[in-house]
């Protein structure tokens, strides 16, 4: 999260918002929302990552990473998802795609 609160000039330049969430208590996620601009939701449940279609890891309770980028009218234009710590989305990747995407569409 830290590599999106680092790129935020560029996200904003590019209409991007950011959204995360967690597992985490909310006084847990507090302290990581304390370190970035953007919202960071809490108390991700089983249920949640199931709508998601996202990996549940049973022996720690956690939610692998999800990650989405939806255009202005809220459909999904690309996806992400994870089974470990690594093939997370990188705030430049998202631009990447963002500005692709804008190209593609004024051809």
């Amino acid at each position: 999260m830290v590599g999106f609160e680092k790129l935020k000039a560029e996200l904003d330049a590019v209409g991007v918002s950011v959204f995360a969430a967690s597992v985490d208590p909310v006084d847990k996620a507090g302290e990581v929302a304390a370190e970035v601009s953007f919202p960071v939701g809490y108390g991700v449940t089983r249920a949640v990552a199931d709508q998601l279609g996202s990996w549940w890891e049973e022996r720690r309770s956690i939610i692998q990473p999800s990650e989405f980028i939806m255009d202005a009218g809220g459909k999904i234009i690309a996806s992400s998802y994870s089974d470990g710590p690594i093939a997370r989305m990188e705030a430049s990747d998202v631009i990447k795609v963002i500005n692709f995407r804008e190209a593609q569409m004024r051809k």
